[in-house]
C-alpha cells in the first residue's frame, strides 16, 4: 500500500531537517512523499536538494497559504492514503506508517484513521509538554469545539477527489472543516488507533495568541454552519475548561 505524505513548508529550513529525518527512518517500504515550499529564501531549498533520496517530488513556488499548498500537493499525489506532515513536526517513531498502512490493509473498507499526537518542546522534541488524544473523542464533539488530531489523520486519497479538498478562504480551520465534511457529513467509515503518530513543536498557526483563538472559534463556528452541524460559541468555548487537563507537568 502506497502511503502519500505531503508537507507543506516555508521558512522552515531549520525543522526541516528534522521532519524528512523521520520520514526516511520509516520502515514502510511504499512511500510517496511531497514537499511544496511556497518560495523560501532561507535555505529551504538547499535541505531540500540534499534529501532527494528522501523526496519523491517537490516544488518550490509562490502560494495561496497553507491550505492552498496541501491542495496542490494532495493533487500531485498518487498513493492509496494521504496523510499530512507539518514542517515543524516528526514522526513519533519509526513504525507509524507501517500501521497505519496495516490498518488500511487488514480492512479494505475502511475510509480513514485518527490517532494520537504529542505536543513537544521546540528545542527537545522528547519532552513532552502535552498529549492529544482521540481515544474518547466522537463526531458529534465537533458541535463543541473538538476535532480529531488532524496530523494523525489519513484517508482514502480517492475522497479528497469525491468530497473537496480545504477550502482555501479559511485562515486557521480548514482542517477542522475538512475533518466535519469527511467524517460527519460524508459520514466515512473511519477508526480509531491507538498510535502515537506524530511530535508537533508548541506554538503552531493556531495557538498564537489572543487573536488567532478568536479567529480559530469564529472559523469553527462557521465550519459547523456550512456542515449542517448546530453549535453556538458557548458551546465551543467551553472546551478551554478542560484544555488545562491535556498538559504534562514535569
Amino acid at each position: 500500500m502506497k502511503v502519500s505524505l505531503i508537507t507543506v513548508t516555508f521558512n522552515s529550513a531549520k525543522t526541516l531537517k528534522d521532519t524528512i529525518s523521520s520520514v526516511a527512518k520509516q520502515i514502510h517500504s511504499d512511500i510517496e512523499y511531497i514537499i511544496i515550499d511556497g518560495d523560501s529564501k532561507d535555505g529551504t531549498a538547499a535541505v531540500l536538494k540534499e534529501n532527494t533520496y528522501t523526496i519523491t517530488k517537490w516544488v518550490s513556488e509562490p502560494d495561496k497559504g497553507l491550505y492552498d499548498a496541501l491542495n496542490k500537493g494532495i493533487r500531485m499525489a498518487k498513493g492509496d492514503v494521504v496523510g499530512i506532515l507539518n514542517s515543524d513536526d516528526v514522526f513519533y517513531d519509526n513504525q507509524v506508517l507501517s500501521k497505519v498502512a496495516t490498518a488500511f490493509q487488514d480492512d479494505p473498507g475502511l475510509d480513514a484513521v485518527i490517532g494520537d499526537i504529542v505536543f513537544v518542546k521546540e528545542d527537545d522534541l522528547n519532552q513532552v509538554a502535552r498529549r492529544y488524544s482521540a481515544k474518547n473523542w466522537k463526531p458529534s464533539k465537533f458541535a463543541w469545539g473538538y476535532m480529531p488530531p488532524h496530523p494523525s489523520f489519513f484517508v482514502r486519497r480517492e475522497w479528497f477527489e469525491k468530497l473537496g479538498y480545504y477550502k482555501t478562504d479559511y485562515k486557521i480551520a480548514a482542517d477542522y472543516e475538512l475533518l466535519i465534511r469527511f467524517l460527519l457529513k460524508g459520514e466515512l467509515r473511519w477508526k480509531y488507533l491507538p498510535l502515537t503518530t506524530t511530535k508537533m513543536r508548541m506554538g503552531g498557526l493556531s495557538t498564537r495568541g489572543i487573536q488567532s483563538l478568536i479567529t480559530l472559534n469564529k472559523e469553527i463556528y462557521r465550519a459547523c454552519k456550512e456542515n449542517d452541524v448546530y453549535t453556538n460559541y458557548a458551546m465551543i468555548y467551553s472546551k478551554y475548561l478542560f484544555k488545562p487537563f491535556e498538559f504534562i507537568f514535569k
